[in-house]
């Protein structure tokens, strides 16, 4: 498994849509074969700020998800509501632990 947070600043009159927009790409994004889990989550003390936990069955459903038209319309749709650019922090599952350990 691979685990992505994906962290997003977004502009605080972009909130409500961000979310619609973020809820989307998720909704969709669960039903690719590649993708284990995709959640969205928003700071409580920060409404401005996201995290985007993807996690992948392998590291190449990464570039595969971002070959979807979903993943395509989220990019486009969402960079002008950000603060600043997304950055994002790759992660290796510990546990439960992979069979092969």
């Amino acid at each position: 498994m691979l685990i992505v947070h994906v962290h997003v600043h977004v502009k605080p009159e972009f909130i409500e849509a961000f979310r619609k927009a973020t809820v989307e790409n998720a909704r969709n994004s669960v039903r690719e074969a590649g993708i284990a889990r995709f959640d969205v989550i928003q700071r409580s003390d920060d409404p401005e700020r996201f995290v985007l936990v993807e996690v992948y069955r392998t590291p190449e459903a990464t570039a595969q998800h971002k070959e979807t038209a979903h993943y395509k319309t989220w990019r486009d749709t969402v960079e002008p509501m950000m603060a600043e650019p997304r950055s994002s922090v790759k992660y290796a599952n510990v546990f439960p632990a992979d069979e092969g350990w």
